[in-house]
């Protein structure tokens, strides 16, 4: 049992900072522009495929830098040509936009790459068993990612709290006129978050790639997941989406080692349900079943109750 918690509570983390990393891109550019930008987790998928072409040829290390690098610009090139053009038409027009570039991106890589899973692997010099808690051995990447991931937290907070252009970014949020009237380029900042928001999507990419599967399907499989944080930790909330990452990437991991089902919840109260009467085979469903659809479960409460999210600001 302790060990199963052990383990459920390091998995939930790297699950965790694995969808802050991929949410937190998402949320700068929400709370920068007001896009919702559906093609968000395709860049996150670009990210895993450049990192393996890279990979091929020179290397894990220099993919770790360049892959990132490749998809920031990519993002910067979408907004400076796409989304500033349809951006005068509305948020509809940009929502159809980023709906059409997730499946344009999806489309282009099973031209280049194919529909089957690329051989993209932990690097050597990572790939070996850290520590050995209990009976389960703890992998080295898998503490690299952490590391990783929580580096970028510190660094994009610091950034955006403590620099320069992370003033200039948060008051063009609020005040974007003013911005402009001190002389500064807000389209050139705008264009600047679209482009970082990508290539923080590309390195989770770069990093997930090898831990998850490097597919097609990757990006349907983690996109709406990454809404999911987004919203649950507040529209445009860093911070939000950091404790929402974290939560619910614990809420999953957990579910998913939980056999026990509803009829056996309610035994232990000393109420015995009829195991044969029309609603039988729910009474039987096990809370490991229900991992997948608990986040949104979560979704559907959080908008019920506190529909701006766990640290979402109230318009005024």
């Amino acid at each position: 049992m302790l060990e199963y918690i052990v383990f459920s509570i390091i998995n939930s983390l790297l699950y965790g900072m694995l969808l802050f990393m991929l949410s937190s891109g998402l949320t700068l550019i929400f709370s920068m522009m007001g896009v919702l930008n559906f093609a968000h987790a395709s860049f996150f998928m670009l990210g895993a495929y450049f990192a393996y072409q890279i990979s091929v040829f020179v290397g894990f290390w220099p993919a770790l830098i360049v892959a990132p690098l490749i998809v920031g610009v990519l993002g910067a090139g979408v907004e400076r040509y796409g989304l500033r053009t349809v951006h005068k038409y509305g948020h509809v027009a940009e929502l159809l936009f980023t709906v059409g570039l997730a499946y344009l991106i999806e489309e282009s890589v099973n031209l280049i790459w194919g529909r089957s899973a690329m051989d993209y692997r932990i690097p050597e010099i990572l790939d070996f068993p850290l520590l050995t808690l209990f009976t389960t051995d703890l992998a080295a990447y898998r503490v690299f990612m952490l590391v990783v991931s929580v580096g970028m937290f510190v660094v994009l907070f610091m950034v955006l709290t403590r620099t320069r252009i992370g003033l200039i970014i948060q008051a063009a949020l609020t005040h974007p006129e003013g911005v402009s009237a001190l002389g500064h380029n807000v389209p050139g900042v705008f264009m600047l978050v679209f482009g970082g928001g990508s290539a923080l999507a590309g390195l989770a990419g770069v990093l997930g790639g090898n831990y998850l599967i490097t597919e097609p399907a990757m990006a349907a499989q983690l996109g709406p997941i990454v809404f999911v944080v987004v919203v649950v930790g507040g529209m445009g909330s860093l911070t939000g989406a950091f404790v929402a990452s974290l939560l619910l990437g614990a809420l999953q991991t957990f579910a998913v080692g939980i056999e026990i089902s509803l009829s056996d919840l309610l035994a232990l109260f000393g109420v015995t349900l009829d195991s044969s009467g029309l609603l039988r085979d729910i009474w039987r469903i096990q809370v490991s079943h229900t991992g997948p659809i608990l986040p949104y479960f979560f979704l559907v409460l959080m908008l019920m109750f506190r529909p701006k999210g766990l640290m979402g600001k109230r318009e005024s």
